[in-house]
């Protein structure tokens, strides 16, 4: 936990506490790897980890490294981006009842609150099936599949048990009801976006973005495009209330 000056609330860790707890994590996990095999890895839960591993725990034994390196990825290029904007980002929450945890809170205090999801399901184009309003995952030689659980309906739920929790980040109720949230599930490569009908994308500063509905709206977004995405959102919203 961190303290704030902020109301002597003490948040969550975040920022650079963080992401070092995050690099100190896929450090510890890597060399593990290295010297012991997976099976050694999908071991540690059985055995037991170091007293420090905190955010490495939500996720699959297989896929620690990968994604602990993926996060650590992007909350450093954010941090070095919106750092001078007040920007708090929260890793790796874990959410009741939900297999994966919510990967990014990333929040501007009183400007914008951002729900973010990182994914790769390899090489694959991922399809948004209107009539269903799910998520298909599109391999060549393979066909097609729907993705489970849904990304979509995940980051609805993670909305829900944030709104719930307001407290845990400081937040008024006031602010969870006025400033302005979006979700967004990001593609990590070599994971791509399938083609759609124009009719589904939306403008967004100078991007062209996919907006998807299920239980709300969500942006899906290629990872290349994550700080972009967001100077946007800002932008749009400090235009409004100019």
């Amino acid at each position: 936990m961190q303290a704030t000056e902020q109301n002597n609330i003490t948040l969550p860790l975040h920022n650079w506490e963080a992401l070092q707890q995050l690099e100190r994590e896929k450090d510890y996990l890597s060399a593990t790897y290295a010297e012991c095999s997976a099976a050694a890895i999908a071991a540690l839960p059985l055995v037991g980890y170091p007293a420090f591993i905190m955010f490495a725990l939500a996720y699959k034994p297989l896929d620690q490294i990968q994604k602990l390196a993926r996060l650590i990825k992007v909350m450093r290029l954010l941090l070095e981006e919106f750092e001078h904007l007040g920007v708090q980002i929260f890793p790796t929450l874990e959410v009741p009842e939900q297999r994966n945890p919510l990967d990014l809170f990333v929040r501007f205090p009183k400007k914008a609150h951002i729900l973010m999801s990182i994914r790769s399901k390899g090489e694959s184009q991922i399809v948004y099936n209107e009539a269903k309003e799910g998520l298909y995952v599109k391999r060549d030689k393979k066909g097609i599949k729907d993705w489970k659980p849904c990304p979509l309906v995940e980051l609805a739920d993670y909305t829900n048990w944030l709104t719930k929790n307001r407290q845990i980040f400081g937040m008024s109720s006031r602010e969870v009801r006025n400033v302005p949230l979006t979700k967004v599930l990001i593609l990590w490569k070599p994971t791509s976006i399938y083609n759609h009908r124009d009719e589904l994308y939306t403008a967004i500063g100078s991007l062209k973005l996919l907006l998807l509905k299920r239980k709300g709206a969500a942006f899906l977004i290629p990872e290349e495009d994550i700080v972009k995405f967001i100077k946007a959102f800002l932008a749009r919203y400090e235009e409004k209330e100019a």
